[in-house]
């Protein structure tokens, strides 16, 4: 984990973008950037809560245990997400864990400052309530599909939230490297049942897969598959 004062450009992330601008030269003042290699920790489910980080560049999987032996990802962060805002409850610990998929570049500020953040700057406050809202009302689709969904359901429907998050790049691949497990864990889904559906959609020709890199050759079977099995 490497920090510094000035890496990020004081304009790209969610914190100064919602930040009135004469508030931009206190997050300069206040604001770590912290770098991290593919596979390190960013925070872990059940550490204190010192602040709230702000993804500068890179991708992150937002993830909790699940049991003993097996974690779901409850979601990826990208450049201009926030992560630890889970943090910000009554309790002050991490419910979740944050892990870079590749190096990535973070603003964190100290709880204590944020708090004053956001008692002044109103817009910053407004979209914070909207973006816990939308995304309150994903984890609970989430769940719900959890439940109800079959593997090649939630697989489906993995993908598709996949393609929609960080796009499709150059070469026509979702916009994110994954590895299977890392897909099992996104789907609620054991590994050897992700192979055995990711075969089967590879087989319909439905998707391609070439090492971590997936294309969806047919999105709308796919979001058919989906809305055959919703509730």
């Amino acid at each position: 984990m490497k920090q510094s004062k000035n890496v990020c450009d004081l304009n790209s992330c969610f914190l100064c973008r919602a930040c009135i601008a004469d508030w931009i030269p206190a997050i300069s003042v206040h604001k770590t950037n912290i770098t991290i290699k593919k596979g390190q920790l960013l925070f872990k489910e059940g550490a204190p809560v010192k602040g709230i980080y702000f993804v500068y560049s890179g991708h992150l999987k937002v993830h909790k245990r699940w049991d003993e032996e097996k974690e779901i990802i409850l979601r990826f962060a990208k450049k201009s997400d926030i992560v630890g805002h889970l943090g910000l409850g009554t309790q002050l610990y991490y419910p979740v864990s944050a892990t870079a998929i590749d190096e990535v570049t973070v603003c964190y500020v100290d709880m204590t400052f944020f708090e004053s953040t956001l008692n002044v700057n109103h817009q910053l406050v407004i979209k914070l309530m909207r973006f816990f809202a939308n995304e309150l009302q994903e984890s609970e689709k989430r769940m719900r599909n959890l439940v109800h969904m079959s593997v090649k359901g939630r697989v489906s429907q993995a993908l598709i939230l996949l393609k929609n998050q960080f796009g499709i790049n150059n070469n026509g691949h979702i916009g994110i490297e994954l590895t299977r497990q890392d897909l099992a864990s996104f789907s609620g889904a054991a590994y050897e049942s992700l192979f055995r559906t990711i075969n089967d959609l590879t087989d319909k020709n439905l998707i391609s897969i070439a090492g971590k890199h997936i294309t969806i050759n047919n999105e709308a079977r796919l979001l058919q598959m989906i809305e055959d099995e919703s509730v």
